[in-house]
């Protein structure tokens, strides 16, 4: 898995968000870094980050993990994570972020050769290892990833796309883990979750967060970032994040967004979204690929 080639200086921090048609509501990320590193912070979306060149450390579901060049980095949809360089030199790689609905679909394809049949399992798939070494889905995701980003023939382009995501479900890819009964705590942290949902907008206090679940705020606090991996106050502002991509994605300006959204101003805002996606939202709100 280790690739030969060393770079002699270090990356630049420079990444490029961009989307394509064909994968409606996804976005795509060409990037290296070197001194960036990401806050906590989820996505709404499946991430699969093909490692170019150089290695990236991340903390994910109560582990740390190194992935090198030639892996495939998986983060399931809303699982909390973070990123940094492994190396001195930085990494380099290409991120797909493909929506639910999209994973969904292709694995409805390998068992359902005809549209609008019901699967016979249509649940989310689950990859049992974050870190992958699989050098020939690596290709195919890098090979579908370049296709996309250059506008190349869409029937090519979706081809390959199609055939590299196949590829990861069939090998790598499970049912969903079943879900562990439903206990009170976690009855209280969906409630929890529910009323700093309600209205991004409205000042909340943490008293006023855990009278709705019958705590005190000390550990009504404790057990929400035990069990999400964020204290309140950061999953709001994650969750603002995540609800702010659309209104970027069809053109809104970064200003309003924030705005909408909650945030104190566009500068607390941005300094937020930088964390979290390494890059500005003026410089996210990029061009259509295919």
């Amino acid at each position: 898995m280790n690739a030969q080639y060393q770079p002699i200086q270090p990356f630049r921090n420079a990444p490029l968000y961009w989307r394509s048609s064909l994968v409606p509501g996804g976005d795509m990320l060409t990037a290296e870094y070197n001194d960036h590193t990401f806050a906590p912070h989820w996505h709404d979306a499946y991430t699969f980050a093909c490692i170019v060149a150089g290695a990236e450390r991340y903390a994910y579901r109560g582990r740390e993990h190194v992935a090198e060049a030639g892996s495939v980095v998986i983060i399931h949809p809303g699982e909390v994570h973070t990123g940094a360089r492994e190396t001195d030199f930085g990494w380099r790689y290409r991120v797909f972020y493909l929506p639910v609905g999209f994973v969904q679909g292709v694995q409805r394809q390998l068992t359902c050769p005809l549209p609008g049949l019901a699967s016979p399992d249509d649940a989310l798939p689950w990859f049992g290892e974050s870190v992958i070494d699989d050098s020939q889905a690596a290709q195919r995701l890098i090979a579908a990833h370049r296709l996309l980003q250059t506008g190349a023939d869409p029937l090519l382009a979706e081809s390959v796309l199609i055939e590299a995501v196949s590829t990861m479900l069939i090998r790598h890819a499970q049912a969903r883990v079943p879900e562990m009964p439903v206990h009170r705590d976690a009855v209280r942290v969906e409630t929890m979750k529910a009323r700093l949902s309600t209205d991004l907008t409205e000042p909340l206090s943490l008293t006023t967060l855990a009278e709705a679940v019958d705590l005190s705020p000390f550990h009504a606090a404790r057990l929400f970032s035990r069990e999400t991996g964020l204290a309140p106050h950061a999953w709001r502002n994650q969750l603002r994040l995540v609800r702010a991509l659309p209104a970027l994605r069809a053109g809104a300006s970064a200003t309003d967004v924030a705005v909408a959204q909650g945030f104190n101003d566009l500068s607390h805002f941005t300094r937020y979204f930088r964390r979290a996606f390494g890059v500005s939202p003026g410089k996210w709100s990029v061009r259509p690929g295919a």
